[in-house]
């Protein structure tokens, strides 16, 4: 007869075996009301799966984190019901969980409308509303396939004709509807009450672009009215944040069909863009790292060596060249680098390298270039072409940690100075297929682990999502609307300087493979700019913004002084517009205001008579009246502290 432990640590004997809902029923009548689901010795589970063995058993509420995915997973079905019972000749496919969501595709004659969502979203609020209980069932594969096919849903089938025939299939029914899912779900539809569906789609089956067209309706789920309106609310304030629309409005970039997935910097975001970089190289040259340069196309043999050209070879832009020159065939493929990392072992591999060498840090701003799906490129947040704030790390295995500490630092610091203080790290340890010994990785990650608690900062364990070369932590930030984004990394690799053929001489004089530490700070120069133009809505702190000041005259009379303060200005390094337009002067503050400009200097007869400026912040607060120099000092100031 089952004990069951409780994450209170206290056991509970049962004479029977019992369902888990009736576990929540003798702990509580209000614990069995709101429950969800249960989580058993660690797999989730629905509340009536049957407890017939010892097990550590916790019961999952709304409270409960792993509740949004089970509401939204639940909450796919209902749409896929509504959908079915509003247009009976729709096929259902797929509707997994995705962040903050999910979504459902759908085999259609014709488009949805936003219409059509409306109603489809009113008639889910009427299912849930009949609080239809939720039944699973399970049925050998052949026979699922069968059951589906009679009904006409030929995609389902397909789906269920990729699983192994020995094994069975289960099915949740809700009132007349049932879809194939591994689960769990709610166990009734009364328990989705905070729901909205929020935009339609096109997609293809399987995400292959020769297969069928579908559409695709996205929606959002969560445990109460309040968390949907503050999510709602979150949509719509980043809407108004959209990287897109602002980097046209201060002209920073543009993008166009002619390259797509590329961006074609604008004076201004390449202002910004060298900003950045001037900064984070300066933060590497004070840390010993050598910045190189490697080549932009590199023959295939070095990708196949590598073992990119057969897990990478989908995303790389290849190209062949006829090198013959009229002596026969001699066609050479080709490669647009998509990463830095097998270059980088080559500059490392010229010479012998000895242990007094190590730790060796080689640097590179690389631009790489990548294949990504039409469908998936995003502005500049996901692109085809991108500059990575890249570095690799040779050190020997006793200089793992302190190199990933100093790493950690290093991390800290600059995203703090970008206005990023909400960092969420999260550690992956080795996964099931994996190179190197257990040995070796007991002590990387022990490294990895060490260097996290020495800096101080608590973590998420991630059990096997470690690369099959080496574990890795990952860096994540969180945005002032509270959207998180990863971009950071650093991960241990045994593998790739050996395949590749890095060696050094050990102090006993013998050869041995470095650790590779692959690390990046920003990720990706066009994505972290994005994000920041998001984060703060186009007004970027003083030391970022591509124009620092806005110089204007309200009259001829003060155009030459406009210009002298300009000079005086430039001379000292900021960043000036000048503006000697014959316009009204509330016209030019107004103009600098929509650029996101820090500062206005505005100057009319009494600035040109006393040597002073009148100064404005884009905010509209009037500083007054000052002296130049008094200005630099309070700029110089605020730059000196960046962000914070």
């Amino acid at each position: 007869m089952p004990v069951i432990s409780l994450p209170d640590a206290s056991q509970r004997h049962f004479d029977a075996p019992l369902s888990v809902l009736d576990l929540a029923r003798s702990i509580g009548p209000g614990l069995a009301k709101a429950a969800l689901a249960g989580r058993v010795d660690g797999r989730m589970v629905d509340l009536s799966y049957v407890l017939d063995r010892d097990a550590e058993v916790s019961i999952i509420t709304e409270k409960d984190a792993a509740a949004l995915e089970i509401l939204r997973h639940s909450c796919a079905h209902l749409l896929a019901m509504a959908v079915k019972q509003l247009y009976p000749s729709a096929q259902v496919t797929i509707g997994p969980v995705v962040e903050d969501g999910f979504y459902y595709d759908f085999a259609y004659e014709r488009p949805f409308t936003p219409e059509d969502l409306q109603g489809i979203e009113a008639r889910m609020h009427e299912l849930a509303s009949a609080d239809y209980p939720v039944y699973r069932r399970v049925l050998p594969r052949d026979e699922a396939i069968a059951y589906f096919k009679e009904h006409g849903e030929h995609y389902k089938a397909e789906i269920i004709a990729d699983i192994p025939v020995d094994q069975e299939v289960s099915l949740y029914r809700q009132g007349d509807f049932e879809d194939l899912c591994r689960g769990p779900h709610i166990p009734s539809t009364g328990r989705l009450k905070a729901f909205r569906l929020t935009k339609v789609a096109g997609a293809f089956w399987r995400g292959d672009q020769n297969r069928e067209q579908l559409q695709r309706i996205y929606g959002t789920c969560w445990a109460s009215a309040k968390d949907l309106d503050a999510y709602i609310l979150r949509i719509e304030e980043a809407q108004k944040r959209d990287h897109r629309k602002i980097g046209r409005q201060l002209e920073l970039f543009h993008l166009q069909e002619e390259a797509p997935g590329a961006v074609f910097w604008h004076p201004k975001g390449w202002t910004l863009w060298k900003v950045i970089e001037q900064y984070m190289r300066a933060k590497l040259d004070r840390l010993g790292y050598q910045e190189i340069r490697t080549p932009q196309i590199v023959d295939r043999s070095l990708w196949e060596r590598s073992g990119h050209w057969e897990h990478y070879r989908q995303a790389m832009f290849i190209t062949s060249v006829d090198e013959s020159a009229g002596q026969g065939a001699a066609v050479r493929d080709f490669v647009v680098k998509p990463m830095n990392c097998p270059c980088h072992i080559q500059v490392f591999n010229q010479g012998l390298r000895s242990y007094r060498d190590l730790p060796m840090r080689l640097a590179e701003f690389g631009s790489c270039h990548r294949y990504e799906p039409s469908g998936a490129l995003h502005g500049i947040m996901r692109v085809r072409g991108f500059t990575q704030d890249d570095a690799h790390i040779f050190c020997t295995e006793e200089q793992m940690r302190s190199e990933t500490s100093a790493f950690i630092e290093l991390l800290r610091e600059v995203y703090t100075d970008f206005g990023f203080t909400d960092i969420l790290y999260k550690l992956s340890t080795r996964p099931s297929s994996r190179v190197g010994s257990d040995a070796l990785w007991d002590k990387a990650e022990a490294a990895l682990e060490q260097a996290l608690q020495e800096n101080g900062v608590s973590y998420e364990l991630q059990p096997g999502e470690g690369a099959f070369y080496g574990p890795k932590i990952e860096f994540t930030l969180r945005d002032c609307i509270g959207r998180l984004w990863q971009c950071g990394t650093i991960q241990l690799d045994f593998n790739l300087p050996q395949r590749l053929g890095a060696e050094y001489v050990s102090e006993q004089g013998d050869k041995r493979t470095p650790v590779m530490l692959h690390r990046a700070v920003l990720g990706s120069f066009e994505r972290f700019i994005g994000i920041l133009i998001e984060h703060y809505a186009g007004k970027l702190p003083l030391w970022l913004s591509p124009v620092q000041l806005g110089v204007m005259n309200i009259t001829d009379r003060q155009a030459g002084y406009a210009r002298e303060v300009q000079k005086k200005l430039l001379d000292q390094g900021w960043r000036v517009e000048l503006d000697l337009r014959n316009e009204k002067i509330g016209l030019k503050i107004r103009e600098f205001t929509l650029q996101r400009v820090p500062y206005l200097l505005i100057l009319g007869d009494q600035e040109l008579e006393k040597g002073l400026v009148s100064v404005r912040t884009r905010e509209g607060e009037d500083l007054g009246q000052m002296s130049l120099d008094a200005l630099i000092e309070r700029m110089a100031d605020q730059s000196a502290r960046k962000a914070r």
